[in-house]
């Protein structure tokens, strides 16, 4: 008869054995990712493997609104409607919530898994976001070295505030839109400590201003995407208009590229510390 510890031995091996064989396998990365977003593009370039990239969107290697354009030009960048995505045969599609829905539609219907971001509207959204993708992607500690060097760069920007009165300034954008509090520039401009006038003439998110109240009720300064104050197509007119360039001068005109803001994720640090170099300037000259 087989003693005691010889049956506790064998009960105990199949145990192990079963619970080997039920246990959730882990899932494999995707290999074949192709992006239809901008804000996916960067994402997928600071978070993926180079050869998980099997297309970005047609705006990546847009200098004007892409942080990676440079090296978007690296990998395959003509994803747009889903004819483009078919061809590339993705396992994973990431795509906007305001991606074309059409685009998504077909491509669901089709059997891709399709992946939808939202716009990140905070640094906390865009570092929930970067975990996201993060995971999908099969990089999590990636995703997280990213967050703390976007804790790094904020913690930066709070050291670097002073205690003088904060300057105020208004998000001008094409045609007159003026960026509201409630929005990542916002965020970015309070962590440095530029006061967003924007809250107060535009409301909530933002909304389009007339040049009379800009002019009536000035900030104290401009933030503005380029430096160039002549207009580079109609949309920008009204930032050349001879009022609003006597009342705000270059030296009365904060810059923030395009580029560090369009997604936030990757870029943030670089925009802190941007924005923060910038807020040194205009307290300096105060």
């Amino acid at each position: 008869m087989p003693s005691f510890v010889v049956v506790l031995g064998l009960l105990i091996a199949s145990i192990v054995v079963v619970a080997a064989e039920t246990a959730p396998v882990a899932e494999e990365p995707p290999r074949r990712i192709v992006s239809i977003n901008l804000c996916a593009d960067e994402l997928l370039i600071a978070l993926a493997d180079p050869d998980q990239i099997a297309s970005l969107s047609v705006y990546a290697t847009d200098p004007k609104l892409s942080y990676f354009a440079t090296q978007a030009a690296a990998f395959r960048h003509d994803a747009g409607e889903a004819e483009t995505v078919v061809e590339r045969e993705p396992d994973l599609v990431l795509a906007g919530r305001y991606t074309k829905r059409a685009t998504r539609d077909m491509l669901t219907a089709l059997g891709y898994p399709v992946e939808l971001l939202d716009p990140a509207r905070s640094i906390d959204e865009s570092i929930v976001q970067i975990r996201q993708v993060a995971s999908l992607v099969g990089h999590p500690e990636r995703g997280e070295a990213l967050v703390a060097e976007i804790d790094a760069a904020r913690t930066r920007a709070s050291d670097a505030l002073t205690g003088d009165a904060m300057p105020t300034a208004a998000v001008y954008q094409r045609r007159g839109y003026v960026t509201g509090g409630d929005t990542l520039t916002g965020e970015l401009m309070t962590a440095v400590g530029i006061a967003n006038a924007g809250g107060d003439l535009a409301g909530g998110r933002g909304g389009f201003v007339r040049l009379e109240r800009l002019i009536s009720e000035p900030p104290d300064y401009l933030l503005v995407t380029t430096p160039a104050i002549a207009p580079g197509d109609q949309g920008e007119a009204l930032l050349a208009h001879p009022a609003l360039a006597e009342l705000f001068p270059p030296d009365r005109r904060i810059l923030l590229p395009e580029r560090l803001t369009v997604c936030g994720g990757p870029s943030l640090p670089a925009a802190l510390d941007w924005l923060s170099q910038e807020a040194r300037r205009v307290m300096d000259e105060r």
